[in-house]
């Protein structure tokens, strides 16, 4: 999965992004100038450490998310829409994290004079709001005229759905209603699938705050919306120290974990996406599948030959494996289960697939 980090200029955007990655991008204003930067991060989970304990396996695989720092945005593209190779890139993310400026520093002017968080969440928000808007009025002239041709090529029936549809979303848009408050048909979810709209993307809200500062509360009235204050500078700072320098800081201040932990478990759950394990002396890994996915479909993370091959799962949850410490103990406390194709997998859970090909 990808996510792209956005905001308004001066907001913090690629302070976060180093100290997610321990790099030195370097930080200021784009200019409007649209920049990426990527890199891939492990999911920071204390299952695989203790599986890791139990194993003692020759390879440790972490679930990963990748993080695009997005820089073009400048608060002003609902006057003519955000620029077609910068909407490409947000359209292709997964989720977005919205970092949010809440700090004050007369070295890094704020560029609308002043700082209130709660007046760029809503800018940001409106911009992608009004850039959805204009591509769904786009695509219901596109319908209007495909009805006057006749629906040459296509089912008139389909073709009356879609404009319903869209009509719906221009209805909740005009409104500046964020299409991810918005609940669709199976149907529904298939026609607007290629469209990339992105008022429909989950979002991660980052209020980026001094180290000093009370956290923020923010009322947010958006569906799949979560919210986490973060001291992005100090937290970059903390990941460019040396490991243990970074453990002497963290003690020394009584810091059980940094933000950045924290934050990254919660991008992940962001989309809906779970973490299963297989473990065993040659490796400990952890797969990435959505909620609702089955014992074959997480067979599938691992090979496609073992989802076409598919006999059998054998199950054993991540809390009975952590107090037995062995499969051999999980088996014998009648802890270790065999489950079919049609199994929905559960977070944590520990895999063996038997397949046959």
């Amino acid at each position: 999965m990808q996510l792209g980090i956005i905001g308004l200029p001066q907001s913090g955007k690629t302070t976060l992004f180093n100290a997610l990655t321990q790099g030195d991008v370097p930080t200021g204003n784009s200019g409007g100038k649209i920049e990426v930067h990527t890199a891939v991060v492990d999911v920071p989970d204390s299952r695989v450490d203790r599986l890791t304990e139990i194993f003692e396996p020759k390879k440790i695989v972490h679930a990963k998310v990748t993080y695009a720092d997005i820089a073009g945005l400048e608060g002003k593209s609902a006057e003519k829409g955000i620029s077609g190779p910068l909407l490409n890139t947000l359209s292709q993310m997964d989720g977005f994290i919205h970092v949010v400026r809440a700090f004050t520093n007369p070295s890094v002017p704020h560029f609308a004079g002043s700082v209130d968080p709660i007046r760029d969440l809503s800018t940001m928000e409106t911009d992608l709001i009004l850039n959805d808007l204009i591509l769904v009025e786009r695509k219901l002239g596109r319908l209007k005229e495909e009805k006057q041709r006749g629906g040459i090529g296509r089912d008139k029936g389909l073709v009356e759905r879609e404009t319903e549809l869209f009509e719906t979303l221009q209805s909740l848009l005009s409104e500046e209603v964020p299409l991810r408050n918005a609940s669709f048909t199976e149907e529904e979810e298939k026609m607007l699938s290629s469209y990339g709209l992105l008022s429909r993307k989950p979002q991660l809200i980052v209020i980026n705050q001094s180290e000093d500062q009370t956290p923020i509360e923010v009322d947010v009235p958006y569906a799949n919306t979560q919210v986490i204050n973060i001291p992005a500078k100090l937290e970059m700072e903390i990941a460019q120290l040396p490991p243990d320098e970074a453990e002497v800081f963290l003690e020394e201040y009584e810091i059980e974990e940094p933000s950045l932990n924290r934050f990254i478990r919660l991008s992940y759950d962001l989309l809906g996406l779970i973490s299963f394990f297989t473990a065993g002396e040659k490796e400990v890994h952890a797969w990435t599948i959505s909620q609702g996915a089955t014992a074959q479909e997480a067979a599938g993370e691992i090979h496609s030959d073992m989802e076409k091959g598919f006999i059998r799962a054998e199950v054993v949850s991540f809390e009975d494996l952590d107090t037995l410490a062995s499969f051999a103990e999980a088996r014998q406390h009648g802890k270790l289960r065999l489950e079919g194709k049609k199994y929905i997998v559960q977070d944590g859970d520990v895999l063996t697939i038997r397949f046959n090909i």
